[in-house]
């Protein structure tokens, strides 16, 4: 698996709307798969409520993260869940054509895409969608995984607790064992992205 951190990922917000309320998530799974036409892929979690929005409503915005986002826009959009509490609240946004929301601050750019094909990827689902618009706000470097754990993400400030620490969120589970089958209640990730507490 250690391999796998070395594929270089951008962080991005991705905005939806189920009808009734704005929504948002954390995603690193944004690529461009082709350029004639055009067209973008989003991974999304079939756990997270955005995944369910955007396969109904078939819509979404991407926002680029620049690297002034601060971390209280990962614990908006990446610890909590849309199914519980409305993310945007207090959130300074604005519209793109398709009536959803993309972010006013800590973006360098936001994308607005329409599904058009879905694969279904087990745990997660793929969507293939192409852009309707496009717009860049800023020259600031787009966030990556590496400088969001870098220089972003809180360090565990107690170093002499025995426990394990997720290398996704900064969770630190206090213990002398991790079981096998626990999963984080911040990011849900499993035992397999914590590490010990050295």
């Amino acid at each position: 698996m250690s391999a796998l951190f070395k594929i270089a990922y951008g962080l991005y917000v991705v905005t939806c709307n189920d009808g009734n309320k704005d929504n948002g998530l954390i995603v690193n799974t944004v690529a461009q798969v082709t350029s004639v036409p055009n067209r973008v892929s989003v991974t999304i979690n079939k756990d997270n409520y955005s995944h369910d929005v955007i396969k109904k409503t078939g819509m979404l915005n991407v926002n680029c993260l620049s690297v002034k986002a601060p971390f209280s826009v990962f614990e908006n959009f990446g610890f909590r869940s849309g199914r519980d509490c409305n993310k945007l609240v207090g959130i300074k946004v604005n519209r793109s054509a398709n009536g959803l929301a993309y972010l006013s601050e800590n973006i360098n750019a936001y994308m607005s895409l329409k599904v058009e094909d879905y694969i279904d990827l087990g745990t997660h689902g793929m969507f293939i969608c192409s852009m309707t618009q496009q717009k860049v706000i800023s020259d600031d470097e787009t966030m990556t995984y590496s400088y969001y754990h870098a220089n972003v993400k809180p360090k565990p400030t107690d170093q002499k607790k025995k426990g394990f620490v997720c290398k996704i969120c900064g969770y630190v589970y206090e213990g002398d064992t991790l079981p096998d089958d626990f999963v984080c209640p911040i990011c849900k990730h499993g035992a397999e992205d914590f590490e010990p507490i050295s």
